[in-house]
């Protein structure tokens, strides 16, 4: 079952996507109301609201599918590390990425719907997109082995992690972030699709072999096997609530994947800014197998002063008398 969030009119539904279009829950009820409520009862209230008459997607402005209360967002494709350290850092990649999976967390503030405008972050010249899946937790959980973590999965959207990698770059040569590089805007979207919609697709290894596609004005950049994920999302899940816990609700993505998966991958491969950086009337298209297709417009973002630089300091240690 697929469910998503949308905007009539001024007024937010949440409901179940068909062929037909959109079938609206009962008022104030949020998708992330259903996935608190757990897989069995979302289907069962997905299935009700069947019943009802359908929304034309084209009549309305589709939202995030659900308010998400954390977003993690991990780094699990080793062929994106690979380009993007040569981009970054004109470095190899370190053996510790290979140890464990790491994420960072993005902001939840900042989250786009499928077809909304995405301005370019102020200051950045080297605007990027990244095609990532997430998955969406289900079932609060704490300390879960990847056996149990299935549980725990209530489904699956697509997720662009737009990246401002001049801003990027400076974040992360002081040893933190990214922060400000990352935080302007990640599109959750179409819809999210329950996790039951995607176990066809899973392979002998346990993996999802989704097709993902990106594309910038009708051109294709960008190809790749949700399945070469160097962890699965039972891996991943496992990690983040080790030694601490998930909520239902909770979005972690699964990192960039490889082979044109974003930008800043193919100009540390190719040693140059080809494709170019995003600019304002560039529209990006992503499409996952299974899931669906997004479709954001860079425009331009707003003309703000430029940071203040840090003043040096005498460092004393007591306020004059």
């Amino acid at each position: 079952m697929r469910f998503a969030t949308w905007d009539a009119d001024g007024v937010v539904f949440a409901g179940v996507v068909s062929d037909a279009g959109l079938h609206a829950l009962p008022a104030r009820t949020t998708v992330l109301d259903l996935v608190r409520a757990g897989l069995p009862a979302a289907l069962e209230a997905g299935a009700a609201a069947l019943e009802g008459p359908a929304v034309p997607v084209s009549d309305v402005r589709l939202l995030p599918p659900l308010e998400a209360p954390t977003v993690r967002d991990f780094v699990a494709f080793e062929e994106h590390v690979e380009g993007v350290v040569k981009s970054m850092t004109d470095g190899v990649v370190v053996p510790e990425w290979y140890q464990a999976p790491t994420f960072y967390f993005t902001n939840p503030y900042a989250l786009v719907g499928a077809h909304d405008d995405v301005p370019v972050p102020p200051g950045s010249k080297l605007f990027d997109f990244e095609l990532e899946v997430a998955v969406v937790i289900g079932r609060d959980g704490a300390s879960l082995t990847p056996e149990a973590a299935p549980e725990h999965v209530f489904g699956y959207t697509v997720l662009n992690d737009w990246s401002a990698r001049d801003l990027q770059r400076r974040e992360m040569k002081v040893q933190l972030g990214p922060a400000k590089g990352k935080d302007s805007a990640t599109t959750l979207g179409p819809w999210l699709v329950t996790a039951d919609e995607l176990e066809p697709y899973r392979d002998d290894e346990g993996f999802l072999a989704l097709d993902m596609r990106v594309s910038v004005n009708g051109t294709e950049i960008g190809q790749d096997l949700l399945s070469n994920m160097g962890w699965p999302f039972e891996e991943l899940i496992s990690y983040a609530s080790r030694g601490t816990v998930v909520r239902a609700g909770d979005v972690l993505g699964s990192g960039t994947c490889g082979n044109g998966g974003c930008l800043g991958e193919l100009w540390g491969r190719r040693g140059e800014h080809t494709p170019p950086p995003l600019r304002p009337g560039d529209v990006v298209e992503m499409t996952v197998e299974g899931i669906g297709t997004i479709r954001n417009r860079v425009v331009p973002g707003p003309d703000l002063p430029p940071i203040a630089p840090a003043r040096p300091r005498p460092r004393t240690r007591k306020r004059p008398a």
